[in-house]
């Protein structure tokens, strides 16, 4: 085979593309949300502070946290086996997966692994806690491999192996940042606050009826004055007491139209996060719909469960990874961490 060299390696990179790749060895951020706004991940973190959006996000991770696991064996000896078997009833696993899951959310997550040795006399050293960080701590360089950005450093430094578990969510060689879901929820949220203070300006406003004073020709600045601090005082007691040539009237205001805009503009909003967050609306939203759009939904949140299961295990198999390799080596087999998927349950008519 001639030119056999040229398939046994990779020949277009962006060495090769970029005129600027030996000036600028960071690859930026392309979410377009922090970029046009200027700032980092904590404006998504704030996203949460919304109540659709913390019920979905809870909605989600709980259809996963609910499962089990199990240790596929993969051919590894009962000592690796058992090691990790134990390791897995001594941490806070749940806690481990809610962390994993985050990078669906911001669209990676670096989680520091700190060991220690056990304290069983057996001398095996394993990552005794498993502490989630900032990911505007981080930026990844041409190769895509993450870097801790420090004060001194803004290129980066290099991290040591076995020290990141580097969850991404959708990442590519174009994006090693991968996708943000709370990037898509972020105008969503942004329009339906502004519409909730609307809406609260327009109940102040126009909640209570519109007092009318009707007084006669002649009265000085200073009665008329007078009426308007008794009218603002009735506001408050439903009480005021007035001459008999002064009408007072009640006018309702007209506000159903406006009422049912900013209602709609509500809705549609967080149809749009549930949309994003779970793919489908039903489950968060609560309004009826048919039999066949419920077993929809269902199977779509089922998906979405798959999904992340996927997620949870491709990173806690690289954590077995870790463990395996520091205390057996490279060559030893490895099990396989599995969660357990219950069968799409469909009723029958």
């Amino acid at each position: 085979m001639k030119n056999n060299r040229f398939l046994s390696k990779e020949m277009i990179t962006r060495e090769q593309q970029n005129f600027f790749y030996h000036y600028n060895s960071i690859l930026a951020n392309p979410d377009t949300i922090l970029r046009k706004i200027g700032k980092n991940y904590e404006t998504y973190r704030e996203l949460k502070n919304d109540p659709h959006v913390w019920s979905c996000i809870q909605s989600r991770k709980s259809g996963l946290l609910a499962l089990d696991y199990y240790l596929e064996e993969n051919g590894a000896k009962s000592e690796v086996i058992s090691l990790l078997d134990n390791y897995f009833k001594t941490i806070d696993l749940q806690q481990l997966e809610r962390d994993i899951l985050e990078a669906p959310l911001f669209g990676f997550q670096p989680i520091e692994l700190v060991w220690s040795f056990v304290n069983d006399g057996s001398g095996y050293f394993v990552p005794e806690k498993a502490i989630p960080k900032p990911q505007e701590w981080f930026v990844f360089d041409n190769e895509g491999q993450l870097r801790f950005r420090t004060s001194t450093n803004h290129k980066g430094i290099e991290l040591p192996d076995y020290k990141i578990l580097n969850v991404q969510f959708e990442a590519s060689y174009i994006n090693p940042y991968g996708h943000s879901l709370l990037s898509k929820c972020y105008w969503p949220v942004t329009f339906k606050n502004g519409g909730i203070r609307f809406w609260v300006n327009f109940t102040e406003r126009y909640g209570m009826p519109i007092m009318v004073a009707q007084y006669n020709r002649g009265t000085t600045s200073d009665e008329n004055q007078k009426l308007l601090d008794e009218l603002a005082k009735m506001t408050q007691d439903a009480v005021i007491v007035t001459p008999m040539d002064v009408n007072i009237q009640l006018h309702e205001a007209v506000k159903t139209t406006s009422v049912s805009l900013f209602n709609e503009l509500i809705k549609h909003c967080n149809s749009e996060i549930s949309k994003v967050l779970l793919s489908q609306t039903l489950t968060t939203e609560l309004q009826t719909g048919s039999y066949a759009a419920s077993i929809t939904h269902f199977k779509i949140r089922r998906e979405v469960i798959q999904s992340d299961a996927r997620l949870v295990e491709q990173a806690i198999n690289k954590l077995i990874q870790f463990i395996v390799e520091v205390n057996f080596g490279l060559a030893e087999k490895k099990p396989k961490f599995k969660i357990q998927l219950p069968a799409l349950d469909e009723k029958k008519d």
